[in-house]
């Protein structure tokens, strides 16, 4: 596994999500690093979308991979005296064996893996893989076309994928854990302060401490949304498991590099 504590410290600046041209990030990564290295950052990690076995706007494709992993070299070349690079990818859990754990990922010269789920089946057609992590506009057309309305479905189907993607393994971080519960609240408004919506995510959390995984605090919708992932009230859960914490941007902007990671960062501290 990775050892983010040992290339990290508190006062180090980091990002270890970022998304370029090379999915759907929208700058270069010469640009991210550019703009990293002005701003101090000491750490800069690019994770691109993976390549995945449905069709996905967002995700690059394995004909891709060459080329990223040949600019991540040039790059190291040209500015890896002034900040520190690595080479990973977001990779997607679809199904068993279709994820960061299967041949294809683990044969990627990669430093790290952040796993996460994006993807669930739909509803009537459990092989039909449905995107329910974009913009609410679209999550509400998607759960009368897909789901029946059934937001319920959505979320355990959501946590019952993230779970089996940690049991499987195969990565170092785990991606925006409780993403789907911001969408959720908006279908349903008070849906994610259920009971039975935080067992879900306790029994997430339990299972990735079992597993020894990096926890990711996802700081890409502080600015817009006011909210983390996992959400600040799971923040205690973090310091009750003492679990292995990196705080991410997930920036597909170069600007946006330390959006919300200062302050996630300090509510961490005074727990």
């Amino acid at each position: 596994m990775f050892d983010f504590k040992r290339i990290t410290h508190e006062t180090d600046l980091y990002n270890f999500h970022t998304h370029t041209q090379f999915c759907d990030g929208q700058a270069t990564m010469e640009e991210f690093v550019t703009e990293a290295i002005e701003q101090g950052f000491q750490h800069l990690g690019f994770t691109p979308h993976s390549p995945i076995s449905v069709e996905s706007p967002c995700n690059m494709g394995r004909d891709d991979v060459p080329a990223y992993l040949a600019e991540m070299e040039r790059l190291r070349e040209l500015y890896g005296n002034r900040i520190n690079l690595y080479t990973a990818m977001e990779v997607d859990y679809v199904s068993v064996g279709d994820g960061p754990a299967s041949d294809y990922f683990q044969q990627l010269p990669l430093d790290y893996i952040i796993g996460s789920v994006h993807f669930i089946p739909a509803i009537d057609n459990p092989s039909e893989m449905v995107d329910i992590d974009g913009k609410f506009p679209d999550f509400k057309v998607r759960m009368a076309k897909h789901f029946n309305g059934d937001i319920e479905y959505v979320i355990k189907t959501f946590y019952s994928q993230m779970s089996a993607m940690v049991e499987e393994g195969g990565f170092d971080v785990v991606g925006h854990m409780d993403k789907i519960g911001f969408n959720a609240s908006c279908y349903r408004d008070g849906i994610d302060e259920e009971p039975w919506y935080d067992k879900l995510v306790i029994d997430l959390f339990e299972n990735i401490m079992d597993n020894h995984l990096t926890i990711e605090v996802n700081t890409k919708a502080w600015l817009q949304r006011n909210r983390f992932y996992p959400n600040l009230k799971y923040f205690g859960m973090l310091k009750h498991f003492n679990a292995p914490v990196i705080v991410n941007s997930d920036t597909h902007y170069p600007t946006l590099l330390n959006n919300g990671r200062m302050e996630a960062i300090k509510l961490l501290n005074v727990l």
